[in-house]
């Protein structure tokens, strides 16, 4: 191993000592201090074969960050593909995550707005609109909006 790719392996383990990253992630960071990408795929491709690299890691770690941060499926799923993640990998990840969408809809809901239900259709649009913000699914939304109604 060359002086340019230990350089290049002990940089890539220090962003992966942080968090967990996706293969594609990596790559855009590091792109930069490689002499060429053939190396830089080497490189990543030994740091899968160690086992230090794991897309499938980083997707459930994902997973569980933004589920602990009040997030739904939508949200996390955009997000997700948006950093280069298999498809496959981030519906396996949101099926085995074995969250009730619509609590943690009426959770979020809650931390926001409180306890009180919305007073009239402007807030209830206000609040449809940040729960679809935070990537959940209308069902989950009715859910968690009529649930504080049926309270009242």
């Amino acid at each position: 191993m060359t002086e340019e790719q230990t350089l290049l392996r002990r940089a890539a383990m220090e962003l992966l000592s942080r968090r967990e990253h996706s293969r594609q992630e990596l790559f855009g960071k590091l792109r930069g201090r490689a002499e060429s990408l053939e190396m830089l795929e080497g490189i990543l491709d030994q740091l899968e074969e160690d086992r230090l690299l794991s897309d499938e890691r980083f997707v459930e770690s994902f997973v569980r960050s933004r589920i602990g941060r009040g997030y739904g499926p939508v949200r996390i799923r955009q997000e997700l593909q948006q950093k280069g993640a298999d498809s496959d990998l981030i519906v396996m990840a949101l099926e085995s995550a074995e969250v009730d969408w619509h609590e943690l809809a009426r959770e979020s809901r809650q931390r926001k707005f409180g306890e009180s239900a919305p007073v009239d259709n402007r807030d209830r649009s206000k609040q449809m609109r940040y729960l679809q913000y935070r990537g959940f699914d209308m069902d989950a939304i009715r859910s968690a909006i009529s649930h504080r109604e049926d309270v009242w």
